[in-house]
């Protein structure tokens, strides 16, 4: 299975490595989930919703290591996209990818 990706500020990132444990954005929170987008799925993620928002980071996540809360579930156009139903551990990540912004302000993560 493919690796999934989790963009936010390098800050939540800190305070998650912190602790070890991240819990979520606000919209996550309010969701009841994490969400997470597939590699071709990242690029439209980071223009839609995190546009003028600079350092941000990818987290890089191994699908399968989480198990049966990872839920694939339909939003945006349809699309199935990756859904964590709980909290996300810290040492799950394999990398860490930087999202700077391109000259129209949208995040560029390189994953």
């Amino acid at each position: 299975m493919p690796p999934i990706y989790k963009i936010l500020p390098r800050t939540a990132w800190a305070e998650a490595q912190a602790t070890g444990i991240f819990a979520g954005s606000a919209v996550d929170l309010r969701d009841g989930f994490i969400h997470f987008s597939a590699a071709s799925q990242v690029v439209e993620t980071a223009r839609r919703h995190f546009q003028g928002q600079a350092d941000l980071v990818v987290l890089e996540v191994a699908a399968e290591a989480l198990g049966a809360r990872l839920k694939w579930e339909p939003s945006r156009g349809g699309q199935l996209f990756p859904h964590l139903y709980g909290n996300l551990a810290t040492p799950l990540v394999t990398h860490v990818h930087d999202a700077p912004l391109d000259a129209e302000g949208v995040p560029t993560p390189k994953v």
